[in-house]
């Protein structure tokens, strides 16, 4: 797990499992990349990041929240695989937040909490 990254509560719906993973290896840092298959489903372990490709009706969890030490690597990594930032970063009790689709379609709300 990138050492940016601290802790993480989401499982990630994407269309293409080969498609997705380069883009979360570029948030997670230089980690391990697992794949396998569970029921229907193809899934992979990229650092914190559940992916799942296959026939679920729904997502398993369309927000999830990432607690990070710092912003800059986040929106350095959405910029270059062309990710949206849907909230720019704002001041919230805990920290500075934003809130970001992901090139797949799933958003997620990125969180630096005071130190």
């Amino acid at each position: 797990m990138s050492s940016n990254i601290r802790a993480m509560i989401a499982d990630v719906e994407v269309d293409n499992l080969d498609a997705a993973i380069p883009f979360y290896r570029e948030l997670a840092g230089d980690v391990e990349v697992r794949r396998f298959p569970y029921l229907e489903l193809e899934l992979a372990l990229v650092g914190p990041f559940l992916l799942y490709s296959g026939p679920l009706e729904k997502y398993v969890s369309q927000t999830a929240t990432v607690v990070v030490e710092t912003l800059n690597p986040v929106l350095e990594a959405l910029s270059k695989a062309g990710g949206e930032v849907l909230e720019a970063p704002n001041e919230v009790p805990n920290g500075t937040r934003i809130v970001a689709r992901h090139p797949d379609g799933s958003v997620f709300e990125y969180m630096q909490p005071h130190t």
